[in-house]
């Protein structure tokens, strides 16, 4: 957070610098378009700056907010399934607010407030944050190792005991006396961690029972890790492709009025914010009543519900494309890409909402996921998997764009993301994604059966 501040402090001067450098050559009557060396190198900067402080912050901040209940309180334990909910509602709103005034005021008013109105925000919440400091949990690790030195022991004694049979894996686990559900019959290859190396009589460098699950639960995050991408290949699709939809469209809500295409992306916000208490006070409760979890449904259902829900945005983000194309070309306006297409801008708002539908469901369930399926010490690494899943997802976004129109594009054809909109084929793409979702979900559904979830070490 104390590196957010600065960055967006240093945005609002590198606003302030253009202003400077028009007066200073209007006094010799001489103006300029041409931007400073130093200007450019202080934005990009200050991007950076918030860029990487966002990195740290996201995920520890989350963390952090998620080690305040207490686990042994059976009433905190059902509050923090509800603080994702509300942390993501919070984040939404937040969103909604800032693209509804925020973008007015830079459009209109000044690109110094614009980025000095967030600075000022950054500063008094770090200084409301600083002034609960005496009444934070922290967690107290001891005199214990990292986890990431315990998990890469087992790994490595695995791979050097690799030769030990079974038969020897077996009777250490009876000498121990571990029940078959100490011990995960999953990833059983890491169970050659519970011998010394190579038979030797040193037993003092053995891997523990805990140890060895703590491997295999986070060796568990990876196919639930990968399959989650197809999520992220399609919440990529809604800052971009959604956007060029909606610059061809008939922007008008009333007479005299029109709104940017990516204020649209409101819509997604708005639709979390109406979704998720009715998804904490009414759905959790009745699902809670039926299933007797406390969260009412597994986090994993949650993930997935949120991704067949985003299959669905897909295939009407598919339908209206091809309502629009058939309306371009019944007006000729196929060769046309600059002229608005007679269709209100309306049509595209079904799409954003039921997006914003499945990001209730699949983005805060993730979250919760990777903060708990991790050892303690790891829960802000976790959010960090969480988040690059769509840092990840953007580059494939990218990549597979990239490939579809070398492809489409050959012998002077039009692409699929021709800049000419009306003979384009958009609506080739979103089937695409809306097939590779599926396969996504069910090989999501394969790997979800299976998970075994992480038990809370009450000791």
């Amino acid at each position: 957070m104390p590196n957010i501040g600065p960055g967006l402090g240093l945005l609002t001067y590198s606003t302030l610098l253009p202003s400077l450098i028009t007066i200073h050559y209007e006094n010799i009557d001489e103006t300029t378009s041409r931007s400073p060396h130093f200007q450019i190198i202080l934005f990009f900067f200050a991007l950076y700056l918030v860029a990487i402080a966002q990195g740290g912050h996201k995920p520890c901040v989350q963390a952090f907010g998620a080690d305040q209940f207490d686990e042994e309180d059976s009433e905190e334990c059902k509050a923090k399934s509800s603080f994702f909910n509300w942390w993501y509602f919070g984040l939404c709103g937040g969103i909604f607010i800032s693209l509804l005034i925020l973008t007015y005021i830079q459009d209109y008013l000044s690109w110094v407030l614009g980025f000095g109105i967030p600075c000022m925000v950054m500063v008094l919440a770090l200084v409301v944050f600083l002034l609960g400091t005496k009444t934070y949990r922290f967690s107290v690790t001891g005199s214990e190792e990292t986890p990431f030195v315990r998990i890469g022991r087992v790994f490595v004694t695995a791979i050097k005991n690799w030769r030990t049979s079974s038969v020897a894996i077996a009777n250490e686990e009876e000498a121990r006396g571990a029940f078959p559900d100490q011990v995960s019959e999953q990833f059983k290859f890491l169970n050659k961690a519970l011998l010394p190396l190579n038979g030797a009589k040193d037993y003092g460098n053995m891997c523990s029972i805990r140890e060895v699950n703590e491997a295999k639960q986070v060796l568990r995050l990876v196919p639930i890790w990968a399959t989650s991408l197809w999520y992220a290949l399609i919440f990529s699709q809604t800052s971009t492709f959604f956007t060029k939809q909606g610059v061809t469209l008939d922007k008008k809500i009333t007479p005299g009025f029109t709104i940017p295409p990516a204020m649209l992306q409101c819509i997604i916000g708005v639709a979390v914010v109406i979704f998720i208490p009715v998804y904490d006070r009414i759905i959790v409760p009745l699902a809670r009543v039926v299933t007797q979890k406390p969260a009412g449904i597994t986090m994993l259902q949650r993930i997935a519900v949120g991704m067949v829900v985003s299959t669905l945005t897909m295939i009407i983000a598919a339908l209206v494309e091809m309502k629009r194309l058939k309306t371009a070309e019944e007006h000729g306006l196929i060769d046309l890409p600059n002229v608005t297409i007679p269709m209100s801008i309306w049509w595209m708002v079904p799409q954003y909402f039921l997006f914003g539908v499945a990001d209730a469901f699949t983005m805060v369930g993730l979250q919760e996921f990777f903060y708990s399926q991790v050892p303690n010490e790891l829960r802000s690494v976790g959010l960090s998997l969480y988040i690059s899943i769509f840092g990840v997802g953007s580059f494939i976004s990218s990549f597979l764009v990239s490939a579809i129109d070398n492809i489409t594009g050959g012998d002077e054809k039009y692409s699929w993301f021709a800049d000419n909109l009306n003979r384009a084929h958009l609506d080739y793409f979103y089937w695409l994604l809306a097939g590779l979702s599926l396969i996504g979900v069910a090989a999501f559904a394969y790997f979800a059966k299976s998970y075994v979830y992480r038990r809370e070490n009450r000791s």
